[in-house]
């Protein structure tokens, strides 16, 4: 079986798992009541998608 003649130095390591981290979520304005979704979902505040609603969101008053 082969085994590493030299230990991995930190930089060596780190340098080859730069591309394994976390990336933003695509967020854009709704442009119905202006909060911030991710793109082509419904927004969660106002229910709406493509200038239409799709969601009824009801608020505390209404309950």
């Amino acid at each position: 079986m082969a085994v590493p003649f030299r230990r991995t130095s930190k930089t060596k390591k780190r340098k080859r798992r730069t591309h394994l981290k976390m990336s933003v979520p695509g967020m854009v304005v709704c442009p119905n009541c202006g909060e911030m979704k991710l793109s082509h979902r419904v927004c969660r505040e106002c229910g709406h998608y493509a200038g239409r609603e799709v969601k009824v969101i009801k608020t505390e008053t209404e309950e």
